[in-house]
């Protein structure tokens, strides 16, 4: 008898058909003496829209809101039919045994998986693999420990609780809010207030009045103490510092209250996804998606990293035994980690081990695999980095630092110098010892009053960059590590938020969303309420119809806020222009190919690029790259340096190469048009010289 093992990807199932001996390759499947190997392409199935549920709700009518169907099925996503046959059809094999889930170790995984074995009504014996990491020997200590399935179903119920509520909400609010004001308006019950958190900078920085304010330092010996105020923005106006500083004159500061402390600072926690993100955000400009991509690929195809859907930085003790093959799979990485290795790869961060803080998955770090660097791309190498290095950060030692305090009073001002001095660098290798000469308080006994004025001015809060959104995201519990990327994607791709310069903004489309739409959607607070209990849906802790049904009664609210609304709409994107077939005005809208402007004719189909597309094709005069242009006879190539023009030629043509030996007619034709002719007077003397 054999099991049947469902991973999540085509690339996975290949792995671990290669690990368990499945070498029988089918177009849908791997198949062993024990194990049959086949897949899913991400989801399979999908809840059903709610036209396959009524037929009366094709048509986008506000009369049918709120939908609250008694019974929310799945049905298959179309272009995805022929694996789920497939694996309908080997559950159906009377050699199979029983089914082994090896998705994604994570809600959305048991989602994909629990499905597809519902759609196929499997009546078999399930377990599950749980693993964290994607290398030979953790596929092999998996299977060796599988667990009963029916432990994992109060994940599964969270990740349908998620996906009915996220249908309730985010179908029912978008229908209603299109249908009121005539134009796509997409929202939901995570991605509306993350759009409002954006918004909200945005009126921070609007608002914001820069003030001019003065300061005042005390130098004494190459050092510079602050005069300490309770509001450091008190003076306003030079004068009153100067003032201030006349009233010094012929005085000497004395030296009081001398402290001195040492800090000891231990390496940070490894990375989360949420985290790493953030930190390769701002570092390298990368995308919230951008980075997930990259470490799934990581711990997917190069199984160099940990499983990187995690939202936890700890542990659990277990791991500690595969600490040190872990550091040796670095050795080629680091120069350090040899003497590390030598020093018995002793952990110096012990906090890192911690049972309690652990949830479905453990913090991101490397695997026992050795990374092969000329297989990785340099964004995947960037990544890896990042995680390699916060991993030995847990094996060096502590950074110590010492900090004195010294206070120079004048009557009752205090001006306060700070000394920073390295005494073990440890973690913090480029913090170097100081060859600086610190002052030595204890000697000194008073300052002369030597001032400075220091003009400042406040500074404008900066807009969000993905990396500061996704840390406000995880701060009010909106979204998950693995859902945070998608939501970005989302908001961008709606045409409600965009990127410029690797920063975010909210579009006019997205302004007016966040005045139309229910007041508490724009704030996080009913979402993170929804994400709690959807945590706690997957630990056992709470029931997911209970749930569903304080779900549906926030959608029957919030339709009927949006039908008695009395807010008006305004299209930005429909233009001036007309369009030349029907004489309705255009509207501009966002494509993968840029922007387009289509008719706003419901009837009529008429579109036509914004800006000519940009073409491969180089101008044969200045050889830059000529736009296409769309004319009434067909398209052209046209050099918007130079004017030139050119008719593109059909595939035939284009696909048509000279051989070798046209080339040579053709240059040896060319050379000899090019040779100058022989004036009639050469021709003469030539002729005589001949007699």
């Amino acid at each position: 008898m054999k099991k049947l093992v469902i991973a999540e990807k085509p690339s996975v199932a290949k792995d671990l058909a290669r690990v368990l001996g499945a070498k029988n390759k089918s177009r849908n499947y791997y198949e062993g003496n024990q194990y049959i190997v086949t897949w899913a392409l991400g989801h399979l199935l999908t809840l059903k829209m709610p036209e396959d549920i009524k037929k009366d709700w094709q048509q986008w009518k506000m009369e049918d809101l709120p939908m609250i169907p008694k019974h929310l099925g799945i049905k298959p996503l179309p272009k995805t039919g022929g694996q789920l046959k497939a694996i309908s059809q080997l559950s159906k094999r009377n050699d199979v045994s029983g089914a082994v889930i090896a998705t994604d170790a994570g809600r959305e995984g048991e989602l994909v998986a629990r499905w597809i074995l519902e759609w196929v009504k499997f009546p078999k014996p399930v377990e599950r693999l749980w693993i964290s990491s994607q290398t030979d020997k953790a596929v092999k200590e998996g299977f060796a420990k599988l667990q009963p399935a029916k432990n994992y179903d109060s994940l599964y119920e969270s990740a349908l609780a998620r996906s009915k509520a996220d249908w309730l909400v985010g179908l029912n609010v978008t229908r209603a809010l299109t249908v009121k004001y005539q134009d796509n308006l997409s929202a939901g019950r995570v991605q509306t207030p993350t759009l409002a958190m954006v918004r909200n900078q945005e009126k921070k920085i609007v608002t914001f009045v820069p003030k001019t304010y003065y300061t005042i330092d005390l130098l004494f010996e190459n050092e510079k103490g602050r005069l300490q105020l309770k509001n450091p923005q008190q003076f306003t106006d030079r004068k009153q510092a100067e003032i201030l500083i006349e009233s010094y004159q012929g005085k000497l500061g004395k030296v009081q209250n001398i402290q001195v402390k040492e800090r000891k600072e231990f390496a940070p926690l490894p990375y989360d996804l949420t985290e790493l993100q953030r930190v390769a955000n701002a570092k390298y400009q990368y995308s919230a998606k951008k980075t997930l991509s990259l470490v799934q690929s990581l711990y997917e195809t190069h199984k160099i990293v940990s499983y990187p859907r995690t939202d936890s930085k700890y542990l659990p003790t277990d791991i500690e035994a595969t600490m040190k093959e872990r550091l040796q799979a670095l050795t080629s990485f680091d120069e350090r980690v040899k003497g590390l290795l030598k020093n018995g790869a002793k952990i110096k961060q012990r906090s890192v081990f911690n049972n309690a803080k652990v949830t479905d998955h453990y913090a991101l770090i490397p695997t026992e695999e050795r990374p092969r660097f000329e297989k990785l791309s340099t964004d995947e190498l960037r990544i890896y980095q990042l995680i390699a290095r916060r991993f030995l950060g847990l094996f060096a030692e502590v950074h110590i630092s010492s900090e004195t305090k010294a206070e120079v009073n004048f009557d009752k001002d205090v001006f306060l110098f700070k000394q920073k001095k390295v005494v073990q660098a440890g973690w913090k290798e480029e913090e170097s010892k100081e060859d600086r000469q610190a002052i030595d308080w204890e000697k000194v006994k008073s300052a002369p009053g030597k001032f400075q004025i220091n003009k400042e001015l406040t500074t404008p809060p900066r807009p969000l960059t993905e990396g500061t959104l996704l840390d406000a995201m995880e701060k009010n519990s909106l979204g998950t590590p693995a859902t945070r990327a998608e939501i970005i994607e989302k908001l961008i791709k709606s045409e409600l938020m965009e990127r410029r310069n690797a920063l975010l903004y909210v579009t006019p489309k997205g302004k007016q969303l966040l005045e139309l739409v229910n007041s508490s959607l724009v704030t996080p607070e009913l979402t993170a309420k929804w994400e709690k209990e959807l945590e706690a849906i997957a630990k056992g802790k709470e029931n997911a119809n209970h749930f569903l049904k304080g779900i549906e009664n926030d959608a029957k609210r919030l339709v009927k806020e949006i039908k008695m609304s009395e807010k008006k709409y305004q299209d930005f994107s429909i233009t001036t222009k007309k369009c030349p077939e029907c004489g309705s005005n255009l509207r501009e809208k966002n494509t993968r190919d840029g922007k387009i402007y289509i008719c706003t004719n419901s009837e009529c189909t008429y579109k036509r690029r914004k800006e000519p597309k940009i073409s491969n094709h180089r101008c044969p005069q200045c050889h830059k790259k000529m736009e296409i242009i769309e004319g009434k006879n067909g398209n052209y190539f046209k050099c918007k340096y130079d004017g030139t023009t050119e008719k593109i030629s059909g595939k035939n043509e284009r696909k048509k190469k000279m051989t070798k030996q046209e080339e040579k007619r053709l240059l040896k034709k060319i050379n000899q048009e090019n040779e100058p002719q022989e004036s009639a007077l050469a021709q003469a003397l030539k002729a005589a010289m001949e007699k």
